[in-house]
């Protein structure tokens, strides 16, 4: 305003008024001082010059990264971008950009409030402003942040790089950075003399980011965290689980043994696969800290959406929400960041309130090159980050060799996340010495970048020398650390040879305490009966019938469906929402905690569910009557999630591996749509436990039947799940009284596909009353969910009742069973089909229909009492799915092995076809009716040959 008012006295020709207030007395002296004549014209030039400064000093901030020198081989731009921006003053001639001149340079000008290059003063002359910008943003340190939209956050960022001297390192703590340099980069020499011939994905490069990553946790601990959870590709693994998780040496050198045998505890995974877990204190801040490595698969950033599940579930369960007690930390390779559409799924859940971890740091390996290919043809984005952008996440690149720029990111980094509770970006820009893997020959696609790097000298050679050079240590100590270290790998070495078995269990990512006994094993191998009182089934029908918050006004339409839930818990009935709410209410009273998340589940896709009331007066005022069964009960989470399946689902199974003692569900829209998570499903769900010896509960809500809805709103392809299924066709096990228990802890999961809302609600609670945990995949119904006939008394349901594997025929037909002509067995929805056709053409006393409920594991225990039941019946298999999916290859041949081959198991139900359904009403009724008249012909197979 001083200012303002003096350039109107100036244009009004009173500058020079002996009668003008002190302040513009004290305006007019600066101008004099700077050699300016208090001339309206060169008043005018000043305001210019310093709008011109104040453009100059945004440009740098906004676009100084394009000119840094980040990358440590001088050949490549970090940013595929060659051009150099015009307002970046790199020659002289550019300040003719701003309007100003060489002869400006050692002009003075007044620094605007958005900058701290100034530090204590707040005059600058030009040439040292552009100077100080030149060190802060086209050094080793790339900056993009000017994107954010919050100027707190901008004005922070700006604090830390801008102020001059900021980043000073006391002698103690560059020593501290060399000896860990010295572990990193000496760790991978010894696994490349010793073992020259395997694959060990080295960090050879980027050595810097054990250091790094080493920051991040001393400065994180500092602030107040305990627990950090780490995801990461195969390069470097190795190297973190020996230097930053300190995992045993001698238990990673013996992994290199071609003679170590597996213990009996799966089929086990590659080493630089394998996860950790391990509390130690950290030396930094004498403060405990539990670090958490997950095993992954070869995918690459599969991991992420699990590792922040798991995030999410540790804070939770600690009642951690702001999340100042656990964090994650996502290390990315740079092709996969840029490549993988699972990074951007995983972004979109960092904001949101049931998936938000309160903010990740992501520490990105930039070596410039994926496998072979080259990064101009890998990505159109100028960097590998740019996906960060979308979540307003600042990004910091730097030049990995620079060792000392690289931990002062990473503490600045460690700050920002807990400080705002958001994303970061780490981009170490660095190099990969030799190929994708040790075998690999990179000269033959990147012939001048490995030349380059051939001559690269490494980075701790670099440092050593320059505090060498510099008094803080001196060579003998370099030589003695590097000495130390080599003989602490020879002792771990030497003792590795008395290693003979392989235990996976050692490598175990998420224990469970106290769950299993000591040796991992369940505790029993019985299932207690998963009925519960009536009192209780009651209490909760009441509940789910009811608002329980005052002055709420519902839907006139959900008050109809409310009276509904009303009327059959009065009548001791249950339809497949009210079960579901039962199951889910009964954990709560016991203390456990219930999480459903996925598209739309808080009504539910077919406007079933509506768990979450919406006050129809009141914006976002919301009721969960499930959260209001009990004074004391287990927290109920249900939550509408991205649309996104491969994200959530992962998610939703990191969540679970957290603690045995949640029931954790994913649903699908329409389960076709579960195949675009179908990573997390092969690679995580069906074989994590064989893999790495990790036990999961999650439940997957899987919406199928044959509607004529059309080949996406159809099929959950339950053959995948069973082809994926480990449990053996040929081989007849002993039954015994423990057989179900027994046959569920050896299979790698479950597939059921309910045809009662009793047995949907039995498979819940066992889910949990199992004393172990595997996955379960439930194949939902649609139709189902309103049909009259499928509804369940609550004597199905209370105290002493179990979930029933198989549903036998109970009518006339299990009466008489010496006369019945054929027995149809099924699965699901397709039995009330063929209930209403046996009774439409009277064959009840001719035909038993048995329904499978539980398909894998095989129960061939029922299954062989049904079929003696029956002995001169034809066996027919019905589905409602095309004969190529569906269920008929996976029984056929169980079946089989039951009659010992003597007896045919005739197949009834669509012909094979490539789309999984019609989306013709009249087709889809037609194929219905033709193998329903198929399934009651009674001569239909006579003359056949099986």
């Amino acid at each position: 305003q001083s200012w303002d008012l003096f350039f109107r006295n100036a244009n009004a020709g009173q500058a020079c008024d002996p009668h003008l207030p002190d302040q513009l007395d004290r305006k007019a002296s600066y101008l004099q001082s700077h050699g300016l004549a208090q001339t309206p014209a060169k008043a005018e030039k000043v305001v210019e010059d310093h709008l011109a400064v104040q453009s100059l000093i945004r440009a740098y901030q906004i676009r100084g990264h394009h000119v840094a020198q980040l990358d440590p081989l001088g050949i490549l731009d970090a940013d595929l971008d060659s051009f150099v921006p015009s307002d970046l003053i790199t020659t002289i001639d550019k300040l003719a950009f701003y309007g100003l001149h060489e002869s400006d340079l050692d002009k003075v000008f007044q620094l605007p409030t958005t900058t701290f290059i100034g530090g204590e003063e707040n005059c600058l002359s030009l040439r040292e402003i552009i100077r100080r910008l030149e060190n802060t943003y086209c050094q080793h340190i790339g900056l993009e942040f000017m994107f954010i939209n919050d100027v707190e956050q901008c004005q922070w960022i700006r604090q830390k790089f801008e102020t001059p001297g900021v980043m000073k390192f006391t002698n103690e703590e560059k020593r501290t950075l060399l000896a860990r340099l010295v572990r990193s980069m000496r760790f991978e020499d010894f696994l490349a003399r010793k073992w020259s011939s395997e694959k060990r994905f080295g960090l050879e490069g980027c050595e810097v980011m054990i250091p790094a990553l080493k920051t991040i946790i001393d400065k994180s601990s500092e602030m107040g965290i305990e627990y950090v959870i780490m995801g990461m590709p195969h390069r470097g693994r190795l190297n973190v689980l020996a230097n930053v998780i300190r995992k045993e040496l001698e238990q990673i050198f013996c992994q290199f043994d071609p003679k170590l045998e597996a213990a009996d505890e799966g089929s086990g995974d590659v080493k630089y696969h394998l996860g950790m877990y391990h509390e130690r204190i950290n030396r930094a801040t004498n403060k405990k800290i539990t670090l958490s490595l997950m095993a992954n698969p070869s995918h690459l950033e599969a991991v992420d959406p699990v590792v922040q599940g798991k995030t999410k579930a540790e804070q939770f369960y600690r009642g951690d929400t702001a999340g100042k007690k656990v964090m994650s930390i996502l290390l990315h390779g740079d092709a996969a960041f840029a490549g993988q559409g699972v990074v951007y799924e995983t972004f979109h859940l960092s904001d949101l309130p049931s998936y938000t971890t309160n903010g990740t740091i992501h520490v990105v390996v930039n070596n410039q090159i994926g496998f072979t290919t080259d990064p101009r043809m890998a990505r159109s984005s100028p960097y590998p980050t740019d996906v960060a952008r979308v979540v307003n996440a600042p990004i910091f690149h730097v030049n990995a060799d620079d060792p000392e720029a690289v931990m002062y990111v990473c503490s600045v980094a460690a700050e920002w996340r807990n400080t705002f509770n958001k994303d970061v970006v780490v981009d170490l820009v660095c190099y990969r010495r030799r190929g994708h893997n040790e075998m690999d020959e990179p000269m033959f696609t990147q012939p001048l970048m490995y030349k380059q790097i051939h001559k690269q000298v490494p980075v701790l050679k670099k440092y050593a020398d320059k505090l060498i050079a510099d008094g803080t240590v001196t060579l003998q100590e370099f030589e003695e650390e590097i000495a130390k270290y080599d003989r602490i790998c020879e002792e771990a070495y030497t003792r590795s040879k008395d290693n003979k078995i392989l235990h996976i269990k050692h490598w175990l990512d998420s224990p469970w305490p106290g769950f299993f006994n000591v040796d991992g094993e369940p505790k029993s191998m019985s299932c207690p009966p998963t009925g519960i009182s009536e009192d209780l089934l009651t209490h909760i029908g009441n509940v789910a019938s009811s608002v329980p918050v005052k002055d709420f006004k519902i839907h006139a339409g959900l008050s109809r469906i409310l009276r509904a839930r009303l009327e059959m818990t009065k009548n001791r009935v249950v339809d497949w929402a009210l079960a579901e709410y039962m199951a889910f209410g009964s954990f709560l009273k016991e203390g456990i905690h219930v999480r459903l998340s996925g598209q739309d589940v808080e009504r539910g896709t077919f406007s079933h569910r509506h768990h979450v009331l919406h006050d129809q007066e009141v914006d976002k005022r919301t009721c969960v009557p499930m959260n209001h069964l009990w004074e004391q009960q287990a927290p109920y989470t249900v939550c509408n999630s991205s649309l996104s399946e491969y994200g959530v689902l992962g998610f939703e199974l990191g969540f679970a591996m957290a603690s045995p003692n949640a029931l954790v569900c994913w649903e699908a829209q329409f389960g076709d749509f579960h195949n675009t998570a179908q990573c997390i499903i092969d690679q995580f769900i069906s074989s994590g436990q064989a893999k790495w010896v990790r036990h999961n509960g999650i439940v997957l809500l899987l919406p199928h039947g044959m509607e004529g809805m059309g080949p996406e709103h159809s099929s959950a392809r339950p053959e995948r799940f069973l082809q994926m299924s480990n449990d053996d066709s040929d081989a007849y096990p002993a039954f015994s009284e423990q057989f179900e228990v027994s046959q569920l802890y050896e299979c790698n999961w479950i597939v059921v596909n309910c045809s009662t809302p009793a047995n949907y609600f039995h498979v819940l609670r066992r889910q949990i009353l199992l004393p172990f945990r595997k996955p379960l995949i439930v194949l939902t119904p649609k139709s189902l969910l309103r049909h009259p006939e499928a509804k369940s008394s609550f004597d199905e349901m209370v105290s002493g009742t179990t979930f029933q594997r198989v549903i036998p025929e109970s009518g006339l037909a299990a009466h008489a069973p010496q006369e019945v002509k054929r027995v149809i067995f099924c699965t699901g929805k397709v039995y009330y089909d063929l209930v209403k056709e046996r009774k439409n053409q009277n064959l009840e006393k001719q035909v038993a229909i048995t329904r499978l409920e539980q398909i894998s594991p095989f129960p061939f225990d029922l299954l062989k009492e049904e079929l003696e039941k029956y002995p001169a019946a034809d066996v027919v298999w019905c589905q409602e799915e095309h004969k190529n999916s569906g269920y008929y290859d996976y029984v056929k041949p169980r079946f089989r092995t039951i009659v010992n081959h003597t007896r045919p198991i005739w197949y009834v139900g669509r012909e094979p076809a490539a789309a999984a359904a019609t989306g013709n009403k009249n087709m889809h009724l037609v194929s219905l009716r033709r193998f329903l008249d198929t399934a009651f012909n009674l001569q239909a197979f006579e003359g056949k040959t099986f």
